[in-house]
């Protein structure tokens, strides 16, 4: 069975859900994947408690305020892990990109494999794109902050994120319409950041925050980017990778 930890937020683990649904499309019920979602929406904002600082993130090197915001999350998270690994799912998946910048503290703490999103996405995206290609990323500040997709991608790719105006005025509007349920909103907030990246010469645009393929898969207004396939959704790559862990375990 699939573990499912969703919450953050809703609209994100919905959309997961549907995604493994839509990649197995069981004839019959019983050709669909057994999966326990368990929508922990009161775990605290992950943004607001990786802080303000920027510098010492990548080593996790904390104030006292700061390693307290960051425990109490990690707590919460925990305690969801727990509840689906007692529940006896075989691995678990957090549809959250900001969420990873705790995994390696949860993985230490959980018997079973935790699949790491930001990484799945990076094996993804060697499969298709040469060396030192341009690859743009539309997230959070949190996620953006933490490095968790820099970890993976530096190595091999130039990593490309919108400018600070257009990050504040597009990119956190159209995360935060996704999770108002104002979709419409959302789309036409990110199109500017997504014009951004393509004038930039990316490649590949990461859809770094859960939230955004919702906002950008809605509607026909990025229907000639999209068949070019530029999108990389991690939601349907964690969805795709979790179909293969789910059938090689069974």
């Amino acid at each position: 069975m699939i573990g499912i930890l969703g919450g953050m937020g809703t609209q994100a683990g919905l959309d997961f859900c549907n995604k493994l649904a839509v990649i197995n499309r069981g004839k019959i019920d019983q050709e669909y994947p057994l999966f326990l979602l368990y929508n922990k929406s009161n775990i605290p904002g992950r943004p607001e408690s990786i802080g303000i600082q920027t510098s010492q993130l990548s080593n996790k090197s904390f104030n006292k305020k700061s390693k307290k915001k960051y425990d109490k999350v990690l707590k919460s998270l925990l305690i969801g892990c727990k509840l689906l690994e007692k529940n006896k799912c075989k691995f678990i998946v957090i549809p959250c990109n900001t969420a990873h910048y705790w995994y390696d503290d949860l993985q230490k703490k959980i018997n079973i494999p935790i699949i790491n999103m930001p990484n799945e996405v990076f094996k993804n995206t060697s499969k298709q794109c040469k060396k030192n290609t341009k690859i743009g990323i539309l997230a959070t500040e949190g996620t953006l902050k933490t490095g968790v997709y820099n970890k993976f991608f530096d190595k091999k790719y130039e990593l490309i994120s919108p400018n600070k105006k257009i990050q504040k005025e597009k990119v956190n509007k159209a995360i935060k319409y996704v999770k108002m349920g104002n979709i419409k909103a959302a789309e036409r907030s990110i199109r500017p950041a997504v014009d951004f990246l393509i004038k930039n010469k990316c490649k590949k645009i990461i859809l770094g925050c859960t939230e955004l393929p919702i906002a950008i898969f809605a509607f026909k207004s990025f229907k000639k980017v999209k068949s070019s396939k530029i999108f990389l959704d991690p939601n349907l790559i964690l969805a795709s990778c979790s179909m293969k862990k789910y059938y090689s375990k069974n």
